[in-house]
């Protein structure tokens, strides 16, 4: 499988989003992802604007659904995502109408096994009801705050191997990874590549990074597209 790099718009306003959209895709990003900072922001509007700027790019709404599935993943659907985010911690309830509605309105389902006592069981269980992808994630306030107590940060990388090895759909790593880790993580197994703050996009200010973007992109683009995922 050829890797996929996914840029995570992690922005709050509609027109920085899609400038970084354009300059994305210009250096070679495969799919684009309404980050949970612009649909907080921008909501539908902001998908739709995404979606009529690219009319067939693969658009993800990061949404991190715990009820109302069937709903919000319709919303989304209908306004252009190609792909939608429901968490493991959700009831398994929510994470089957999501997935009823992914197939309803042809949209795939990521799940999302952050804050699962148990990553690879709660990787697995996603798997088992219908999601098409997993999201391996460490959460932001999660990792910062163990920061900041002088502690180890976690990584997605710590049990990223066995998240894959358990489950044969496709595996994304996120959370808190350098640019060179995230270009590794086809090497891994996991042919998702997401690119996101605090990668592209200042982490804290969520707005477009300085410096010439569009040609580290590029050879980001380039790192991860070279590689092959068995």
């Amino acid at each position: 499988m050829r890797p996929i790099v996914q840029i995570s718009l992690d922005l709050t306003n509609i027109d920085e989003a899609l400038e970084t959209a354009h300059l994305a895709m210009r250096a070679g990003v495969d799919w684009l992802e309404a980050g949970t900072p612009l649909i907080l922001a921008e909501g539908l509007h902001g998908v739709r604007a995404l979606r009529e700027a690219f009319p067939e790019t693969p658009i993800v709404a990061d949404l991190k659904t715990m009820d109302g599935g069937y709903l919000e993943a319709e919303m989304m659907a209908k306004a252009g995502a190609t792909h939608v985010v429901v968490m493991a911690r959700a009831h398994e309830e929510t994470i089957r109408c999501v997935v009823k509605a992914g197939a309803d309105f042809g949209c795939k389902v990521m799940g999302d096994n952050m804050v699962c006592e148990d990553m690879v069981a709660g990787a697995k269980w996603l798997e088992d009801l219908g999601c098409d992808f997993v999201i391996h994630h460490i959460g932001y306030d999660e990792r910062r705050g163990i920061a900041a107590r002088g502690l180890r940060m976690p990584s997605p990388l710590d049990q990223l191997r066995e998240v894959v090895g358990a489950v044969k759909i496709p595996v994304q790593a996120v959370g808190g990874l350098s640019l060179e880790q995230a270009i590794e993580c086809p090497k891994y197994g996991a042919p998702l590549v997401v690119l996101g703050a605090p990668l592209t996009i200042d982490a804290d200010a969520f707005k477009t990074a300085d410096g010439d973007l569009e040609a580290s992109l590029k050879l980001i683009c380039d790192a991860v597209h070279a590689q092959t995922v068995e």
